[in-house]
């Protein structure tokens, strides 16, 4: 099992794999909030690319709140997947999406402040994020940032579970994973340093590559 020291180490493995999106102009990079972050900000400063934050939630369902039956993203984006959103109460649907969206409305102004609404239309949208463990957050990032315009969509992440990985690689134009181990734990055990991302080493993030 190969380790990364740390989510810079990883971004740059995966800025090697990248190479060919280097100096773009259509190229934008988004960090999943909050543990992709740092590992977007080494693949932008890498490709010369702008840093920006992907924010989505998961509509869980209401007795399962890990099974997700769709997602919210910025500007208003709702993703459902009809077949089984249709067996939900819609009062319940309702109240998750309430909730849901707070939340995203709130992680929006923490992480975005003042910077203009996310404008994806004709771009290549590299979604980062530091692993896959169900590749849900993954997977509802993709379909919004398909729903903001995004021409193509790609996803770098260190590492990843199998069933993850297969379920990316059907949502996403390309999926960059350098390691997706057959015996797949917990993310952190591939890291040396896998510590908390905190609000503050993501708007210092942002700042830095603004």
């Amino acid at each position: 099992m190969t380790t990364y020291r740390d989510r810079a180490e990883a971004g740059r493995m995966l800025a090697d794999q990248l190479g060919d999106l280097t100096g773009r102009p259509d190229v934008i990079v988004l960090g999943l909030v909050r543990g992709g972050v740092p590992v977007a900000q080494v693949i932008a400063e890498r490709l010369g690319a702008p840093l920006d934050v992907l924010v989505v939630r998961k509509l869980g369902m209401p007795l399962a709140p890990e099974v997700a039956y769709g997602a919210l993203g910025p500007g208003g984006v709702q993703v459902l997947n009809d077949m089984v959103a249709d067996r939900i109460d819609a009062d319940e649907r309702a109240e998750v999406r309430r909730r849901e969206q707070i939340e995203l409305d709130r992680r929006e102004q923490l992480y975005r402040g003042a910077r203009p609404q996310l404008d994806l239309a004709g771009r290549i949208a590299v979604i980062v994020d530091d692993g896959l463990a169900t590749g849900a957050t993954a997977r509802a990032a993709v379909q919004v940032a398909r729903h903001l315009g995004a021409a193509r969509v790609v996803v770098a992440v260190p590492v990843g579970s199998d069933q993850a990985y297969e379920m990316l690689a059907a949502e996403a134009d390309q999926v960059i994973c350098p390691q997706v181990p057959p015996d797949f734990m917990a993310v952190g055990a591939y890291y040396d340093d896998f510590h908390e991302v905190a609000d503050d080493e993501v708007t210092q993030a942002l700042t830095a590559t603004a």
